[in-house]
């Protein structure tokens, strides 16, 4: 059955100031990753205090906003913002990129980690394996905000979105919310539970995203301002996955070989 999107992105309005959707979703995935990391401090399972999660959390926020907002500049739009700079700081009108947020909260991990006395690897891993409840409440509200939509599909569950033409599309974000959260999230649990060498679960994650999100992109509509990078398949998501999934695997080999970080 095709469904055709009529969501209201804005959750509630008060004069001048809307509350969206699609920052709720990352409100609560805040706290929800806020809760169940300070669950394992408290079963023991990573060694820093809870005063150190929160201020670690809230510093790696503040480093991947700034990150994907950068990455999409450089990666999806630098023409634009060469032109307006100012609109670099405009975040409400959209512009986020997750492989420039990704490279922002690696940043994030290091500084910290350097200012805390702890280990790299010991910080990313521990949180790792909660990144997908972000990025499935992330996608849904891509869904809600009716964007990131797919190419043309015939299949019955195909979605319309108006705002853009009348034409069933392929509902990519959920395909996302799918792989990159739900899956992803049971598959991080599963390797969670076992005693796995430093450096293992990021480098898990690294692959099994860029895996993801390299299909997903073969049905995902690329920005209108790139289109295709190379005939009318290769998108931006892809390339930017590439070195994703190859720094993963080199970490996945260095972990195995029991190489410490």
């Amino acid at each position: 059955m095709i469904y055709t999107h009529n969501i209201d992105p804005v959750l509630l309005s008060f004069e001048s100031i809307s509350i969206h959707w699609y920052g709720i979703m990352y409100v609560i995935s805040f706290l929800i990753i806020d809760y169940l990391i300070k669950q394992d401090i408290k079963a023991g399972n990573v060694s820093f205090t809870v005063e150190v999660c929160e201020n670690l959390l809230v510093f790696c926020l503040i480093t991947l906003l700034i990150g994907g907002r950068l990455g999409y500049v450089l990666f999806y739009d630098l023409g634009f913002y060469l032109e307006n700079p100012i609109k670099i700081f405009y975040l409400w009108e959209g512009g986020m990129s997750f492989h420039g947020g990704l490279i922002g909260t690696i940043f994030g991990f290091y500084f910290f980690s350097k200012k805390e006395n702890l280990r790299f690897f010991e910080v990313s891993d521990s949180i790792v394996i909660y990144i997908p409840i972000a990025l499935g409440l992330g996608r849904i509200g891509n869904f809600i905000n009716g964007e990131l939509y797919g190419i043309p599909t015939n299949g019955s569950w195909g979605v319309i979105f108006p705002s853009i033409d009348q034409i069933p599309r392929h509902p990519s974000m959920l395909y996302e919310a799918f792989l990159e959260g739900l899956v992803l999230f049971f598959i991080m649990q599963k390797f969670s539970k076992f005693k796995l060498p430093k450096m293992a679960l990021s480098s898990i994650f690294l692959i099994l995203y860029g895996t993801f999100r390299f299909i997903v992109e073969f049905v995902r509509l690329p920005d209108r301002q790139i289109g295709y990078l190379y005939q009318e398949w290769f998108t931006m998501g892809q390339l930017l996955s590439i070195p994703m999934m190859i720094f993963g695997v080199i970490l996945l080999y260095f972990s195995i070989r029991g190489i410490k970080s």
